[in-house]
């Protein structure tokens, strides 16, 4: 199919030089017609790196060449080439940072994630016809990616060693991420900071710790933080709060939460009423998602149920409020209106963000005026984003060695390796790092040949990277 050269665009502006040859930039638009190839080199690109986008097959007997930001819009041309004077034309969409070489190839510096797109490369022949349009996709990664990123800021954060301990054994609420240039340590039995509840205390300067009301006799309090409740008992089971000061008299509060097991008990108190529980359903919710806040040994006699968005149950904090003898729910300052609350003093939050992470209280009051309160964590994870991987070369001689790198831009993970689309059995040949994203061979052997992909995951999701095919060569 011929065009024209006598036929402007409307309203058509002409790059610098060139005229008739740029007015093809905007002009037409024909289907593919010839098989040109086109692959970025790297195939994964983080911002701030460059990109060549490198084509293959170019046609002959070529006219010039011109690149687009887009499929469709052919106003949003980067550059053309015209093979006839040796001399490229930049467009309205050249950002200053892309060279184009007169083998069609598209070079791009300093990388941004705007760069994300769509590009197409059309070719015009001698004639004046267009010869071709091919597009690709190009994804510029966040500079964030790292392997094995600790998470943000080295939060401050307590684990439960082990997650559930069975009554009379040990457990150890260990800190991690502990701040520097500490004034003091608090620990408290509760999700609520207060001198009553207060279990111990370390003092920095005088290297030793002050036992608190809340103290059992057997709870153990460390220099790193970390708290050793030994013989536990279901009336250790809860929340505990742990608050950091530094010499700038600035505090932190973390909270964690103690599951006693009671599965193997062969005896209770028939007399004991069993305490108010919150259960998250499912204890891991993902980011737009729902979660059930469950409620079980609700009281029987009950007048009035209010749930809170902090651990303090003061007003400001109050999502809403039901009443049995009106039937009714009230609805607080803290209300968003994604929650529900039903009569069974459970509540339901909808479309979940990140704002919806932290503690949550509810309080019931029965009809002697008793006041009864527990506790929920909730925690929203963002669904992980695909990984990919950096290898420092595809191909490799036989008794050299490799590295392979797992790029991830988020925290909080964990990595498996797979091979072939199997899970990776792990030779005396092979090392992993200690979070396991990089993965190191040597010496490399025949046998090593192949694709390789790392897989990311985390409580709600996890996404695999695209293989990576090693070459191993004999020499």
């Amino acid at each position: 199919m011929e065009v024209s050269s006598a036929l402007p665009c409307k309203g058509y502006t002409p790059w610098q030089g060139l005229l008739l040859t740029a007015s093809l930039l905007t002009c037409w638009i024909l289907p593919t017609t010839a098989q040109v190839d086109i692959e970025s080199l790297p195939p994964q690109v983080v911002e701030g790196e460059n990109v060549l986008l490198r084509v293959d097959n170019l046609p002959e007997n070529l006219l010039a060449f011109v690149w687009y930001k887009g499929v469709t819009d052919m106003s949003l041309g980067i550059a053309l080439y015209s093979l006839a004077y040796s001399v490229s034309v930049t467009g309205p969409a050249h950002s200053g940072r892309e060279t184009l070489y007169s083998n069609g190839s598209l070079w791009i510096q300093n990388v941004t994630q705007e760069d994300t797109g769509f590009y197409t490369l059309r070719t015009i022949s001698k004639r004046g016809e267009i010869v071709s349009n091919t597009s690709t996709h190009l994804l510029v990664y966040s500079s964030i990616l790292t392997c094995g990123r600790p998470p943000t800021s080295a939060q401050l954060s307590i684990e439960s060693v082990p997650p559930s301990v069975a009554k009379g054994e040990n457990v150890l609420l260990f800190v991690h991420n502990l701040p520097e240039n500490l004034r003091a340590i608090f620990w408290y039995k509760g999700a609520i900071v207060f001198k009553d509840l207060e279990v111990a205390r370390y003092v920095i300067a005088k290297n030793s710790s002050v036992l608190g009301p809340a103290h059992s006799g057997r709870e153990t309090m460390y220099s790193n933080g970390s708290l050793l409740l030994q013989n536990v008992t279901q009336n250790d089971a809860g929340f505990y709060t742990l608050r950091t000061l530094s010499t700038d008299l600035k505090s932190e509060v973390v909270h964690v939460q103690l599951h006693v097991d009671t599965s193997l008990s062969t005896c209770c108190d028939p007399l004991t009423s069993a305490p108010l529980r919150i259960d998250p359903v499912p204890r891991h919710a993902a980011k737009g998602g729902s979660v059930l806040l469950q409620v079980h040994n609700l009281p029987e006699d009950l007048r009035m149920f209010s749930w809170f968005k902090s651990v303090y149950s003061t007003q400001i904090f109050k999502i809403a409020e039901y009443s049995r003898a009106f039937n009714s729910i009230i609805r607080g300052p803290a209300y968003s209106r994604r929650e529900t609350v039903y009569t069974n003093g459970s509540l339901l939050l909808r479309d979940a963000t990140d704002k919806d992470s932290g503690m949550y209280t509810l309080q019931t009051i029965d009809r002697n005026f008793k006041i009864e309160t527990a506790h929920v964590k909730v925690q929203i994870n963002e669904p992980v984003m695909q990984p990919f991987i950096r290898v420092t070369d595809a191909t490799v001689r036989v008794q050299s060695f490799v590295v392979l790198t797992c790029l991830s831009a988020d925290t909080g993970i964990s990595t498996q390796w797979l091979f072939n689309n199997q899970n990776l059995w792990l030779t005396e040949r092979m090392t992993l790092s200690p979070s396991k994203c990089q993965l190191t061979i040597d010496p490399v052997t025949r046998e090593d040949a192949g694709q390789y992909q790392c897989k990311v995951s985390n409580p709600v999701s996890s996404k695999t990277s695209l293989p990576v095919s090693l070459a191993v060569i004999i020499e």
